[in-house]
């Protein structure tokens, strides 16, 4: 899977999509806590990948945490990182099946890339995506030549075990 680039200079506004979220919906954005670190992973490798579960892990370590949910009450309804596996780098991110088309997954991303701007990164990279589509419409990102694996090249978990 190819990384994406993206310019935060031309960021969309969350703000009205953060309101209608939490007014229609009952769902938060807000950035994850310490002592929800255990709870967090644990989610996140229930519901998305271990590998991602590591990377969620790894925000836990920055002040702030880099990683955002979106909650119900107590329930997490998604989450999205940045700067999990390199510095700049925007994902994993997850949104439940059930939550999906709702805005959600678009709000973790804005929320995550307007903080990565505020950190005082012009672009980011969007490491590794699976819906192109989504980050073009969403933020205008669009797919870096020649970056398949990228990052990920020396990632064990997507060696071939027969080859080893």
């Amino acid at each position: 899977m190819a990384d994406m680039l993206v310019n935060l200079l031309n960021l969309p506004s969350h703000d009205d999509l953060l309101a209608r979220l939490e007014r229609e919906e009952g769902v938060r954005i807000h950035r994850a806590l310490a002592p929800d670190k255990r709870r967090v992973v644990e989610w996140v490798a229930e519901h998305s990948t271990v590998s991602a579960s590591g990377e969620a892990d790894v925000c836990f370590a920055r002040l702030p945490v880099s990683c955002y949910l979106a909650t119900r009450g107590t329930d997490i309804l998604g989450f999205a990182c940045y700067e999990a596996t390199a510095p700049n780098f925007f994902g994993p991110t997850r949104v439940l099946d059930s939550e999906q088309g709702k805005g959600i997954g678009k709000a973790l991303l804005l929320k995550s890339l307007h903080s990565m701007r505020e950190a005082g990164y012009v672009y980011a990279i969007i490491g590794g995506v699976g819906p192109a589509e989504f980050y073009e419409k969403a933020v205008g990102a669009f797919l870096i030549p020649d970056s398949t694996p990228g990052i990920y090249r020396d990632f064990l978990g997507r060696r071939n075990r027969s080859s080893e």
